[in-house]
């Protein structure tokens, strides 16, 4: 199956939830409205899409449904794809780290597939050619460990590990020396499923931050926080609370594949200007794919409706 495909289906669940209502609404509708712009409204707010970017979505479209002088609703619905796509769009996706020697951080709370995260970002890397060294930073799991030394056989990934219960930021420190005497090009670091409220926890997300300031400042920094989409707007609010401690640079969203909440990538984009780097669709390496703008909001709304029906 093709990554497209592997996308669209993946995305059935949220496609049954949000598509199936919008176009009930553009079908039931004679004329554009206020009564059509309040139910569209709220179907893109029942699908999780968030009520910041749903009101910012539903006024751009209004301003081009005036302009291209559109009258009837099946119309607009291309109008309401492209809105979408733009919003979703935040420039170039940066994939720098992959180019440049670079330090990636995966955080969030427990759970959400981090440490799997990390292998399959080892297994791309890899494909790609690229020196990769895991640090098994989250030192509160021996799971954590173990899991990480298997993607570590499956990759062929170099990981730097201690035991558990050891200091974390000891952990990273012997990492960012094992990638300055291997010349290692992507150093991915695992780190403990924080719990937003605990300080401690947070406290120590911070003396990472410094080991990594002191001792590799030349890397390039890539923070990427992990968040599980079946969490819908929790995610937001997990999101919130790491942003406080740490400057996150991207996002990866996993489980997409299992829940009719999708639209959350919409949302977080549209509330944080933070960019969806990643979104999980299922076990395989191949299915953490890098996030296109164009390719999901085609996979979402099924692919047919791009050509303007």
């Amino acid at each position: 199956m093709g990554l497209f495909s592997k996308l669209k289906e993946g995305l059935s669940k949220t496609r049954d939830n949000i598509v199936s209502g919008i176009d009930s609404i553009f079908s039931g509708f004679s004329s554009i409205d206020d009564d059509f712009y309040d139910e569209l409204e709220e179907t893109l707010i029942m699908g999780d899409i968030g009520v910041r970017a749903t009101d910012e979505i539903i006024e751009e479209l209004k301003e081009k449904v005036k302009e291209n002088k559109i009258k009837q609703p099946m119309e607009c619905k291309q109008l309401l794809i492209d809105t979408i796509k733009e919003k979703m769009d935040l420039g170039e996706n940066a994939y720098d780290f992959e180019n440049q020697k670079s330090i990636v951080m995966l955080i969030g709370v427990n759970g959400v597939g981090k440490t799997t995260s990390v292998g399959k970002l080892a297994g791309h890397l890899r494909a790609m050619d690229k020196k990769v060294i895991m640090a098994a930073a989250d030192t509160f799991r021996a799971a954590a460990i173990e899991q990480l030394t298997e993607w570590s056989h499956r990759t062929g990934a170099d990981i730097i590990a201690q035991s558990e219960g050891s200091d974390p930021a000891a952990v990273i420190f012997d990492s960012i020396a094992a990638a300055k005497a291997r010349h290692a090009d992507v150093l991915l670091c695992d780190t403990a499923g924080r719990l937003h409220n605990k300080k401690n926890l947070m406290a120590e997300l911070a003396k990472i931050d410094r080991v990594i300031e002191r001792e590799y400042s030349d890397a390039y920094r890539e923070n990427l926080i992990v968040l599980d989409a079946t969490t819908g707007q929790n995610a937001l609010s997990q999101l919130k609370e790491f942003k406080e401690v740490t400057d996150i640079t991207g996002i990866i969203l996993t489980k997409m594949d299992g829940t009719a909440k999708g639209g959350i990538a919409v949302a977080i984009q549209a509330e944080y200007g933070i960019p969806v780097k990643y979104i999980g669709v299922g076990e395989q390496v191949e299915d953490l794919q890098k996030f296109n703008s164009e390719d999901f909001v085609n996979a979402l709304f099924d692919v047919h409706l791009s050509d303007g029906e």
